[in-house]
């Protein structure tokens, strides 16, 4: 096996997980504009709705079990926007008074998360044909890997269409330009704005999903996925979906190769090393919106 076309592998596929993260997030703050950390923590949730379904109610065809998961997420983001950030938004609360409500919003969530499934580390179980090792110019991946990967583009573009073909899409770009104007246009921007926190949430979800299966899951997973999804997004661009894509890439390629010489340990510190630069250097990412 080759070290080099084996980081650009893992490279790839650390990139695919940042990617689904940030195109979530990015969905989220470009249309509400505060900083919602409890996406992370939906991550974990899309997870362990799989290992409960899994493991409480066996038989069930592998996909409905993602699909399930998805949309379980989708829905706790849903219903936080419903019970939470709506009525924090209709009684005109900034931006730091939503930051902190989500902080909350995580921290239940994620006690929740350990009180039910315990605070140790699970492993989602996965059809054998997913587990196929493929060599590819000498590097390996497996079958799964290589969904994790379609999964991303296939988020990247199906967000595409919606944003720039639907007409829910103009009206999230809309609110996202302009919240007072879309309302006086007569854009409901209550509804749209729970509608992209269940399709945000539902993207963490499937984020989630796909690193229980690959690594496992545990109650605390959330926080370092949220961290390396926005660092993808402020690399890429706040709002710019094509941003998030490029930021996610760049963010797993600059770590995997930055820890060929030295040790793992080191990863984290060369994202947030990345993100101090493009904040002083290129605040507004390789893409603004």
């Amino acid at each position: 096996m080759g070290i080099f076309p084996q980081l650009v592998l893992n490279s790839i596929i650390a990139s695919s997980i940042y990617a689904i993260i940030a195109l979530g997030f990015n969905l989220t703050y470009s249309t509400t504009r505060f900083f919602n950390i409890a996406h992370g923590v939906l991550a974990a949730v899309g997870g362990y709705a799989v290992f409960f379904l899994m493991n409480k109610i066996p038989g069930i065809p592998f996909i409905i079990d993602v699909a399930c998961g998805v949309i379980v997420a989708g829905f706790v983001g849903y219903f936080l926007d419903i019970l939470i950030y709506r009525p924090l938004r209709k009684r005109k609360a900034s931006n730091m008074v939503l930051l902190i409500a989500s902080l909350g919003a995580f921290t239940v969530i994620q006690a929740l998360l350990a009180i039910l499934f315990t605070s140790e580390f699970q492993t989602l179980p996965l059809p054998a044909s997913f587990h196929k090792v493929f060599d590819v110019f000498g590097g390996s991946i497996t079958l799964l890997q290589i969904i994790t990967f379609i999964s991303a583009i296939f988020v990247f573009l199906a967000l595409l269409f919606v944003l720039k073909q639907t007409l829910f899409g103009k009206a999230v770009r809309a609110i996202g330009d302009d919240e007072e104007v879309a309302k006086i246009v007569g854009i409901d921007t209550n509804r749209i704005m729970s509608f992209v926190f269940f399709i945000g949430s539902a993207i963490a979800g499937l984020g989630g999903i796909l690193v229980g299966f690959d690594t496992g899951i545990e109650p605390i997973m959330g926080m370092p996925l949220l961290l390396k999804g926005v660092i993808a997004v402020i690399v890429g661009g706040v709002g710019n979906i094509y941003g998030s894509i490029a930021g996610a890439f760049l963010l797993g390629f600059i770590e995997n190769f930055g820890i060929w010489k030295i040790s793992g340990e080191w990863k984290d510190a060369i994202a947030f090393g990345v993100l101090i630069i493009f904040l002083l250097f290129r605040p507004k990412g390789m893409f603004p919106k």
